[in-house]
């Protein structure tokens, strides 16, 4: 009898240490969140400072938000704040929904990856005969991606296209490469993808997304964006022109259609991202082969690459008044989101030092803001990005300045570390450690280029 209490006492006094660790560790994981979000919203505030961010962003961990918060104005003209319910346009983030369509309907059997597009548009030219699908979602097609909206293809962007209108305008050009050869961004490939949805499913692009996509994920603030239709807490787009910011010129969403027409919430895309890691929306098989990389870094609407030591899936979207970022790291259980309606806002760097910030708490010790005279002193000089392009760092009155070829001279602003950001153009340079700098990378969105120093 005694021996029995003695062990029913014990039982208890182990419950009750088991229930204070437990306790324990969840007052420190908050506390841990609690630290996080402060350091985190001191770095977009910085953003924000220097007129190089609006919008919202959300960083979480299994899942769990560890930061969320919205920064400056969805609508200027009505000073009506962003909040975390703010429906931004997403651009070419959709390649990803597009593909999950794609390889739904290969789960059906009623495509596969590897058939010629010719199969399902028979408007396909001779040149396209050996381009498949999978040549499609891997942008390695060689077809010639469609104008772009910021050049002499602006004024037509306003109109509405249809999906075989879109297509068409680079469907009797040469192939740029034999499919396969090469990695070519090309937004083309991705509208025909979405034309192929329409064709093979019998529904049209946006109602195929709807039922099949968004429905099954959980999705209830995301959709293509039509400018007609009443569209609750829509963000307005804008462009930072010399030092002011305009409203974003006008743009139809019909022409970039399954390239990049869709809007979202913070919210609604860390609930897609898992959902689709969870299966809710695509088998195993097609789940891992859509982040397989399948050359070139890429798998089907995904970037695949390294960052900062941690395995990266993500892609991002810009387009007239928009930039945004979708950011998932496989073995941390870590996703960020940023999605901003300021179009010269760098969602991709914002996404990717956020990660890094977590990854190393450290950094938030880290001097920011002007440099000092020793370190303009150490990184002035010239680097050669390539054989006929050169990177010349100088100083003046106390600033930092880069030129690259013979553009104009950008100041540079400290970011963190030795890592700086350049104030009219969406890239940062990274200095190499130690003394004089003898050597500098330069950030371009997913793309970083290794420049030595010239002596």
């Amino acid at each position: 009898m005694r021996t029995g209490l003695t062990l029913a006492i014990a039982r208890r006094r182990l419950l009750r240490l088991a229930c204070a660790i437990l306790v324990a560790a969840s007052a420190a994981g908050r506390a841990e969140a609690a630290t996080y979000a402060q350091r985190a919203d001191a770095l977009v505030r910085a953003y924000v400072a220097e007129g190089r961010f609006s919008g919202t962003v959300l960083v979480a961990r299994e899942g769990r938000p560890v930061f969320r918060k919205s920064y400056g104005l969805a609508n200027r003209e009505w000073d009506a704040p962003a909040t975390e319910d703010t429906r931004y346009r997403i651009g070419s983030m959709t390649k990803q929904f597009t593909a999950v369509s794609i390889l739904q309907l290969a789960e059906a059997g009623k495509l596969a990856l590897d058939d010629p597009v010719s199969r399902y548009y028979p408007e396909a030219p001779p040149a396209w005969g050996a381009v498949t699908l999978r040549h499609l979602l891997t942008h390695t097609s060689g077809i010639v991606s469609h104008p772009s909206f910021h050049g002499p293809f602006a004024a037509q962007a306003r109109q509405d296209w249809t999906p075989e209108q879109i297509v068409a305008l680079t469907r009797d050009q040469p192939l740029a490469f034999t499919p396969g050869a090469r990695f070519a961004y090309d937004n083309t490939g991705y509208d025909l993808l979405g034309l192929i949805v329409e064709r093979v499913s019998g529904e049209p692009y946006a109602a195929y997304l709807r039922d099949h996509v968004f429905r099954p994920a959980g999705l209830t603030h995301t959709g293509f964006d039509v400018a007609t239709e009443i569209l609750p807490h829509r963000a307005t787009g804008y462009s930072l022109v010399g030092d002011h910011v305009e409203n974003a010129p006008y743009l139809s969403m019909s022409v970039l259609y399954a390239a990049g027409g869709l809007y979202s919430t913070v919210d609604d895309l860390l609930t897609w991202d898992l959902a689709l890691h969870g299966g809710k929306v695509l088998a195993p098989t097609s789940l891992a082969e859509m982040f397989r990389d399948q050359g070139f870094h890429y798998g089907f609407g995904e970037f695949i690459d390294v960052d900062q030591g941690h395995r990266h899936w993500g892609h991002g979207g810009g387009l007239l008044g928009f930039a945004s970022m979708l950011d998932h790291y496989p073995d941390d259980g870590l996703t960020v989101v940023v999605l901003s309606n300021l179009e010269q806002a760098n969602a991709t760097r914002i996404a990717r030092v956020l990660a890094l910030l977590y990854f190393d708490p450290a950094l938030a010790d880290r001097p920011s803001g002007s440099t000092t005279p020793g370190e303009r002193a150490a990184y002035v000089g010239r680097y050669q990005l390539a054989p006929r392009l050169m990177a010349e760092v100088s100083q003046d009155q106390g600033r930092l300045f880069v030129q690259i070829g013979g553009q104009p001279s950008i100041e540079l602003l400290r970011e963190f570390g030795r890592t700086f950001f350049m104030t009219t153009l969406p890239f940062q340079v990274t200095f190499a450690d130690g003394g004089p700098a003898g050597a500098l990378v330069l950030h371009q969105g997913l793309q970083d280029t290794a420049a030595r120093r010239l002596e």
